[in-house]
C-alpha cells in the first residue's frame, strides 16, 4: 500500500520532469534503435496476427517499470505485457497504491511495418482516477502530456481542442475492424450516416491527441484496456473535450463500461456520437 509521506501532486510538481525524462530514454533505448530494424526473431503473435509484440515492447516496458516505480516509491505498474503474461496484475487498478499503466509501443503493428504513428503511453492513477500522463511519439519526437485540473499540452504548448466547424461532417476514429468482433461491428456501422466520416483508427494514444488537439473530432472504441485509454482520456479532458460509454456515464480505467464509448472535442459531439451507437448496440 502507497505510505508516501507526499501527495501525489505533491510528487508531480517535483517529478514531472523525471518521468518525461524516463520515457525518452526507454524510447531511445529499446524503441528508437529497432524502428524500422526490426528482425523477424524480434517480432513475435499474441493472440493472433492482428496481436503482435516485439521485443521493443517487452524491453521499453521493463525498463519503465524500474524507472517509474523507483521514482515513487509504494507505485505498482500495469504494463500490457506484463498483463498479457499474468492476467492478475491488471487488478492493481481497483487498489490504493498509485499506479503506473503503461503501453510501451502504442500502434505495435505500425512499428513493425516501419510507419511513424506509434507511441509509447504513460499514465499515473490513484483509486481509479487518473491524475496525469505523457504520450510521447518517439520516431516523431513529440511529446503531450496532461496533469487533472491543470490543462493538456503538446511540446509546451497549450492544447484546446474546441468545438467541430459548423457544416462539415465529423470526423470520427473507430475500432479497427480487424480488431473487432461482430457484434461490435454492428454498434459502430450506426457511424456510417449522414454528418459523420467514421475511418479505422491506428495507435490509440495518437487518435486522443488529435481530439484534444483539434485534428479529430471524435473517438469510438469497443474495449477497455486501460493501457490505451488511461493517458489519451485525460488529455482530451483536460483540452476541454469529453468521454460517454453508452449509458452516458464516463469510461472507467477500472473497467465495466458499457461499450463502445467516445471521447470527443466537446460535449455536444460526445452526445451525438454515443447516442448513435446506442441505436446500433
Amino acid at each position: 500500500m502507497f505510505e508516501g509521506t507526499e501527495t501525489i501532486e505533491e510528487f508531480l510538481a517535483r517529478c514531472s520532469a523525471d518521468v518525461e525524462e524516463a520515457v525518452r530514454k526507454a524510447a531511445a533505448a529499446e524503441i528508437l534503435p529497432r524502428f524500422r530494424r526490426l528482425a523477424e526473431h524480434e517480432v513475435d503473435q499474441k493472440s493472433g496476427p492482428h496481436d503482435l509484440v516485439t521485443d521493443a515492447d517487452r524491453l521499453a516496458e521493463l525498463r519503465l517499470t524500474e524507472d517509474l516505480g523507483a521514482l515513487l516509491p509504494g507505485s505498482v505498474v500495469v504494463g500490457e505485457e506484463a498483463v498479457h503474461a499474468n492476467p492478475a496484475v491488471y487488478e492493481a487498478l481497483q487498489g490504493d497504491a498509485p499506479v503506473w499503466i503503461v503501453d510501451p509501443v502504442d500502434g505495435t503493428r505500425q512499428f513493425v511495418h516501419g510507419d511513424d504513428g506509434f507511441c509509447t503511453l504513460v499514465a499515473l492513477a490513484h483509486r481509479g482516477t487518473v491524475i496525469a500522463s505523457w504520450t510521447y511519439a518517439a520516431a516523431r519526437d513529440q511529446l503531450a502530456t496532461a496533469v487533472r485540473g491543470r490543462g493538456a499540452f503538446l511540446d509546451g504548448q497549450r492544447l484546446f481542442a474546441g468545438p467541430p466547424a459548423p457544416g462539415r461532417d465529423l470526423v470520427v476514429a473507430t475500432s479497427h475492424p480487424d480488431y473487432t468482433t461482430d457484434e461490435q461491428k454492428g454498434a459502430l456501422r450506426a457511424l456510417w450516416t449522414d454528418g459523420l466520416a467514421p475511418r479505422p483508427c491506428g495507435s490509440a494514444g495518437l487518435e486522443y491527441l488529435a481530439v484534444a488537439s483539434g485534428r479529430l473530432d471524435a473517438v469510438a472504441f469497443s474495449w477497455e484496456a486501460a493501457w490505451d485509454h488511461a493517458a489519451g482520456l485525460l488529455l482530451v479532458e483536460e483540452a476541454g473535450g469529453t468521454h460517454l460509454t453508452l449509458t452516458g456515464e464516463p469510461f472507467r480505467i477500472t473497467g465495466g463500461n458499457a461499450l463502445p464509448f467516445t471521447a470527443a472535442r466537446d460535449a455536444a459531439t460526445a452526445r451525438r456520437i454515443a447516442g448513435l451507437l446506442n441505436t446500433g448496440s
